[in-house]
Parts: structure tokens; sequence; C-alpha cells
């Protein structure tokens, strides 16, 4: 069966300037990478949503949303030294948001789904930008799929980056559970092992330059962790693909098949939970590519 691949254009419209490595290129190559013709059986294309105020303050506060939408309208600026939005980057927050929700709804309904979400989202905190994310999509996904019926939700994150928004969001709440590889340590600074919230974190820090089948090993026997006497509803990946090796912004030595070998590793661990992935790092164009390629052909 087809794998829903969501998108929206306005996803394209963020530019944190010349240089940045969070640029609008990196959506271009996952989308044109998933159009290729061999590809054309495997993907269902499905044009997102902008997500709604109600959406987003589930998940993140009034203030921080209004200044956010504010900082854009008035022509962008930085919000910190790494995150800067441009005129329409508010905009192409709400498609990323918006992405996500359309990824759990098209999930839900066939199984699998996969959110072309950009700019990506697991640094982001209820009321702060960081490292390059300003909504947190994965959970405002995470919040959609609770009132869709899907009150358990696994969120397994192999961004070569610690997701510490995401974490901070959900570590108080026993219904959401977060697994989370990383490169330690980096930035942020955050998720060492001992970061448990309520019993629903779990964190597998690593150090860069260690064998392939080694990071696939310790994320697969975490999320086994996770799992073991709590069957989740749905799985979210927050699908970074800057843990491949040859990253600028990362250490890790992964090919492309590694991560189609988690995808249908996982699909297996939570079957008939939907499993949904949705886009975080990445910032070597070819890699990005190939990673989402391998992700959505494991997706099918």
């Amino acid at each position: 069966m087809p794998v829903p691949v969501v998108f929206h254009p306005a996803t394209r419209l963020h530019n944190p300037g010349p240089g940045h490595p969070e640029r609008p290129e990196r959506i271009e190559a996952v989308l044109a990478a998933l159009r290729a013709p061999d590809l054309a059986a495997t993907v269902a294309w499905v044009e997102g949503r902008l997500a709604t105020r109600d959406e987003l303050e589930r998940v993140h506060t009034t203030g921080y949303l209004d200044a956010l939408e504010r900082l854009a309208r008035g022509g962008g600026g930085a919000l910190d030294a790494d995150t800067v939005m441009s005129r329409d980057s508010w905009d192409a927050a709400l498609a990323a948001a918006g992405v996500a929700i359309g990824a759990v709804e098209q999930g839900i309904a066939r199984g699998a789904g996969f959110g072309a979400t950009r700019p990506p989202g697991h640094h982001a905190l209820a009321g702060r930008a960081m490292g390059f994310c300003l909504i947190n999509n994965v959970v405002v996904a995470a919040r959609h799929a609770q009132r869709l019926g899907k009150p358990r939700v696994l969120i397994v994150d192999w961004d070569v980056h610690h997701g510490n928004g995401t974490q901070a969001l959900v570590e108080r709440d026993p219904s959401i559970r977060y697994v989370s590889m990383h490169q330690y340590p980096w930035y942020p600074g955050t998720g060492a092992a001992a970061e448990r919230g309520v019993g629903n974190v779990f964190n597998v820090p690593r150090p860069p330059g260690l064998a392939r089948e080694v990071y696939v090993r310790d994320l697969l026997a975490a999320v086994d962790a996770a799992v073991a006497g709590w069957p989740p509803d749905l799985l979210l990946v927050s699908a970074g693909f800057d843990s491949l090796a040859g990253d600028p912004l990362g250490g890790f030595t992964l090919e492309a098949a590694d991560m189609a070998q988690w995808t249908s590793a996982f699909r297996a661990r939570v079957a008939p939970a939907p499993v949904v992935g949705l886009l975080e790092g990445g910032y070597r164009l070819d890699l990005l590519a190939a990673g989402a390629r391998a992700h959505v052909r494991a997706l099918a």
C-alpha cells in the first residue's frame, strides 16, 4: 500500500539567511527524492493544511506564539544565535505543524505516514525557540493523535541532537513515552541516561564514531524497554537524518539502510499501531534525500 506523504508549499518559505544549515533546499531535496519515478507506486501525495492556533496552544504558550507571529510579520529577526525568523517563517511554522497533524491523520487511517515538516521542531520548548526549531511538531502531532482516540503515544527520536524540547514537554505525562538516541555530549547538552521523567523517558546518549551496529542495537533495545508492558497506540518517529555518516553537524556513522532497518523493526514491535515519521534535522542534502527515501520505503 502506498505511504501517504504529507507536504505543504509554505514549508519552503522559512529562510534563516545565507549560509544557515536549515536552508529551504532541505525540503526541496526531500520532496524531490520522494518524487523519483521509482517511488511512484510507493508514495501517495497529500497536501496538508495550516495548523490552527488551538492546535498549537495544546503545546505552546499564547504569549510565545504571539511573539513569533509578531516577529515574522515585522520582517523577521533572530530568536537566538542559531534560530532566525524571516518574514514568512510564521506561515512555514504553521504549515509544518499542520503537516505533522495531517501525517497523523493519514497514518491512523492507512497504517503509516510521513510528514515533510520544516522548520524542524524537537528543540522547541513551550515558550522558547531554539536549535532551528519554532514549533514542536512531534508533540503537536502527539496531542492531536490523543484527541483522535490514540491515548498512548510513543515518540522515537533518532536525530543526532537530543530533542530537549520534546522531552521537556512530555516528561511529566505518562501517556507519552519518549526514546532518544543522540550524540553526547553535544548540542544542546541534555539527554543524559539518568533523565527519566516519570519513567517515560528513555535516553540513549552515545559518543560519535561508534560502529553502526552499536547505534542500531542500542536504539532498538531502548524501544523494547519503552514498549515492555506498554503497547502504544501510535508511534511517531522524529526522523532526523543528521545522524547519517558525513552530516556536517554530527558524528554518528549510520547509513540510510540502518534507518530502514529501524523503521521495519519499529513496525513489527508496535503492530498494529500506526507508525508515522516526521522530518527533523539533516544538513547534507544527498544524505537527507537518501535517508528520507529509505525511511519511506520501509514505511511501505
